[in-house]
């Protein structure tokens, strides 16, 4: 983040101080890019890819730490949580064989780090959001234990006054409070940077904003979070609503620290930081002392430390970027809209046509402001997040077109030619926008393929139960990446990829029902009778205004009091309160499931309440737990057994012919 040392800014001096130092960096860089010092005419390409940590079970793993001290390389680095980390894919230029060298590239470092992984029992995974990704897992104890991490998390909570709301509606609906920014860690990304000239900035970054929407519907790659399904690209939803320090609806207009914008580009990169400047207060501070004017009077190449800084807060989806290579000040566009995975193959080629049509904006001096609103932009680009390559796109010149047709008829093509006009060779453009092609042409991208899976295994007769199908799709996702063959070739993911050592392992969350019947003190009793039966159910939870669990009220209980005569004596007058149980068993949601079937059958009890900080989220059930306790027999009776060593019997000697 371009500082060597995070300083706290919670008092308002430290605020002042931070704050000169960013408009004295603005005002530095303006400097430089009216006297020409900004380097023009080199198209260098980078990429940071970020990856998931995993267990042999397919859930994550908190011991980035101790990979990355294991591998010792600043090419590897800490992500926001000790199941993430970053691989840095040094640049290159945009010529003939960059994509292949990229590729390679990032396979060996890959590899380095699985075999890092390896040490502490890990793998590594690419993806948007991982399957297995649970809510036990979206903790503190998991933030990566780094100042700047701490103070990040620390100071958006301040500014947003409490905990982080999350709801994000589509086919299912997922709300989710978190006290803590540990939620964002659901998001995996592989991020692409673009250099740039100043003068010709405001006319890229445009263009990458246009072409933002159909890039993203080819590779869209996080269609769950927490078994929920929701939007194709849910990382957009989730970056958002994760980092949202907005209060209350107001009627006033207040911008998301991720954000795609709020207009074009008219003349310079530095409307893009004074107005980030302007709308977004730093959350973090650095301990440099340069003074940047000074640098510049002397003839130095000043690092603007505090605007880089603070342009590491403010998370646009493309985003400027200042940076110095071999002693000269450059300008790039990052790219943060494509997610990881699903394999190398398909990321190089999400960054081959990005990059060609940036190249093809370059080329034909394509001013995008004329030809569609930014509104239009905008809204393509949440379709494009929500339904992928279902998403209807307002183009260009006032059409309407469906994202597959729009890339296979016109993007596809133009990056074609925007490619070959760089220098890049036709093998390496063949290769990669042809994974592109056949992946739209198909309609098979990650997302497609995760939820084609998740649909024909709840279709199948051995469909598994909720943990199983999600842990399938992890572990059919390491299987694709160990192969070269990209997403669109994959065979749909099956039950029996899982595994019975997931299930054995898996925690309570994995199986526990979150679609709820309950009833309150006050209710009557009736209200909980018909409840069980209408449901089939032995047990309905009873809680409070704030789904706080008070109680329990059995089947058994009521049977009780029917043979007691309780209720035909004065039913109006009975309320649930009278025949619950007080203090029911509970289990959390970490609580490993084999676990909560010792406490059932230790109990007799026949369900049980999976209670988050006093609060119900869940029931587990004799129903829920059939299947896994009929695994674990099966996996028991299957274990080899030792077989008893025979008694040894002495042979006779032959007998000769003679004989």
């Amino acid at each position: 983040m371009g500082a060597r040392n995070i300083v706290d800014l919670a008092s308002a001096e430290a605020q002042r101080v931070f704050v000169r130092r960013v408009l004295e960096d603005v005002q530095a860089l303006e400097l430089m890019i009216a006297a020409g010092a900004i380097e023009s005419g080199v198209r260098r390409i980078g990429a940071e890819q970020e990856v998931f940590l995993i267990d042999r079970t397919g859930v994550p793993a908190p011991v980035a730490m101790e990979v990355i001290d294991r591998l010792k390389s600043p090419q590897f680095t800490t992500e926001l949580a000790l199941f993430n980390l970053e691989i840095n894919v040094p640049p290159v230029l945009l010529e003939d064989g960059c994509f292949s060298a990229m590729a390679a590239t990032l396979h060996t470092l890959l590899a380095r780090v699985r075999a890092a992984a390896q040490a502490f029992g890990a793998d590594a995974v690419l993806a948007g959001i991982l399957p297995t990704l649970r809510s036990s897992d979206l903790v503190p104890k998991n933030l990566t234990p780094l100042p700047r991490y701490r103070e990040i998390d620390s100071s958006l909570s301040r500014l947003g006054h409490g905990a982080f709301q999350i709801h994000i509606r589509a086919v299912d609906d997922l709300r989710l409070t978190r006290e803590s920014l540990i939620v964002e860690s659901g998001n995996c990304s592989f991020q692409i940077h673009l250099q740039v000239g100043p003068d010709e900035f405001p006319r890229i970054y445009n263009a990458a904003q246009a072409f933002a929407a159909p890039v993203l519907a080819a590779a869209t790659n996080s269609p769950l979070l927490l078994g929920k399904r929701l939007w194709h690209e849910t990382r957009i939803a989730l970056f958002q609503q994760a980092t949202d320090t907005r209060g209350p609806e107001t009627g006033r207009t207040i911008v998301p620290r991720v954000t795609f914008g709020r207009a074009w580009v008219e003349r310079s990169v530095l409307e893009i930081y004074r107005e980030d400047i302007a709308r977004f207060r730093p959350i973090l501070g650095g301990d440099d002392d340069e003074r940047p004017m000074a640098v510049l009077e002397r003839g130095g190449i000043p690092t603007l430390d505090a605007l880089r800084l603070h342009n590491g807060t403010v998370w646009r989806w493309n985003r400027p970027c200042y940076g110095i290579t071999d002693g000269r000040p450059h300008l790039r566009i990052e790219n943060r809209i494509l997610p990881s995975g699903p394999t190398v193959e398909d990321e190089i080629a999400n960054a081959a046509l990005w990059l060609g049509l940036m190249r093809g904006a370059i080329g034909r001096d394509l001013d995008v402001t004329r030809r569609m609103s930014f509104e239009a932009a905008h809204g393509n680009f949440i379709a494009a997040a929500r339904l992928g390559l279902d998403a209807q796109l307002h183009w260009f010149d006032g059409r309407t077109v469906a994202a597959d047709r729009l890339l296979l008829d016109e993007l596809i093509p133009f990056a074609y030619e925007g490619l070959r006009t760089a220098g890049v060779s036709t093998t390496d453009i063949d290769r990669f926008l042809g994974v592109v092609a056949r992946r739209v042409a198909t309609r098979r991208t990650g997302s497609r393929w995760a939820l084609d899976s998740l649909a024909a295994m709840e279709a199948s007769n051995h469909r598994g139960t909720a943990g199983q199908r999600l842990a399938a799709l992890t572990q059919g996702m390491r299987q694709g990446q160990s192969g070269d063959s990209p997403v669109h070739e994959w065979p749909l993911a099956r039950v029996e990829n899982a595994g019975v050592a997931s299930e054995r392992d898996a925690p309570v969350e994995q199986y526990m029902t979150t679609d709820l019947f309950t009833v309150r003190p006050d209710d009557p009793i009736e209200l909980a009778a018909h409840l069980m039966d209408w449901r089939g159910a032995q047990q309905v939870p009873v809680e409070d205004e704030d789904n706080r669990l008070v109680g329990i009220v059995s089947y058994s209980a009521i049977v009780r009091l029917v043979a007691r005569g309780g209720l035909s004596a004065g039913e109006s007058k009975l309320s649930v309160s009278s025949i619950m149980r007080r203090d029911p068993l509970t289990v959390g949601p970490e609580t490993p499931i084999v676990e909560a079937i010792e406490t059932m059958v230790k109990h007799g009890e026949s369900a049980l309440p999976v209670l988050r900080e006093g609060r119900l989220v869940g029931m587990v059930s004799e129903r829920d737990l059939l299947r896994i306790t009929r695994e674990l027999l099966v996996e028991r009776l299957a274990a080899p057994r030792p077989v008893p060593a025979r008694r040894r019997v002495a042979k006779s000697p032959p007998k000769s012919a003679e004989v």
